[in-house]
């Protein structure tokens, strides 16, 4: 299968939940993905670039990958990078791309200098824990796709029905 295939199968998945449980963001309609990618100088995995450009910005049962508009404030993709690999006391790599919150100071990133075939490692990144090498962080998924599978749907299923009941 695809690439294309599997995000037009996980989006389908998401979908099926409650829109009590779930934000999709718009369509991205425009070059934003590519301008972005030369602003930070790496390109972006192939899974990631197509959900986003599909749905600009998810949640499900607060789980949020980021999405890239001036509208999301400080929660847009571009001003969590520049905030997390600039600003921040523990800065991130600069191939590490922060595309979801854990709510505590930390965040799921994209590896970007791991991509191959268009996909690219999740890795778990700590805002407290010092790394003597960045490629010390835990790599959760082999990804962008597989994390969504895993920590979007099947986390959210353990708790939750489709229908937003609890289980």
């Amino acid at each position: 299968m695809t690439i294309a295939t599997n995000c037009e199968a996980l989006i389908a998945e998401i979908k099926r939940f409650s829109a009590e449980l779930l934000f999709l963001g718009a369509p991205i309609v425009d070059a934003r993905l590519e301008i972005f990618e030369l602003q930070i100088q790496y390109l972006l995995p192939d899974d990631f670039k197509y959900i986003l450009t599909r749905h600009n910005k998810l949640s499900l049962m607060g789980i949020e990958v980021c999405g890239l508009d001036a509208a999301y404030g400080e929660g847009s993709l571009d001003r969590v990078y520049h905030f997390e690999t600039r600003l921040a006391a523990n800065k991130a790599p600069a191939h590490f791309l922060p595309f979801s919150p854990d709510g505590f100071g930390n965040h799921y990133c994209l590896n970007l200098s791991e991509i191959k075939n268009g996909l690219c490692p999740v890795v778990f990144w700590q805002h407290d824990v010092f790394y003597e090498d960045p490629n010390d962080a835990e790599v959760c998924n082999d990804s962008f796709m597989n994390w969504v599978e895993e920590v979007m749907i099947e986390w959210t299923l353990n708790d939750y029905n489709y229908d937003g009941s609890e289980k």
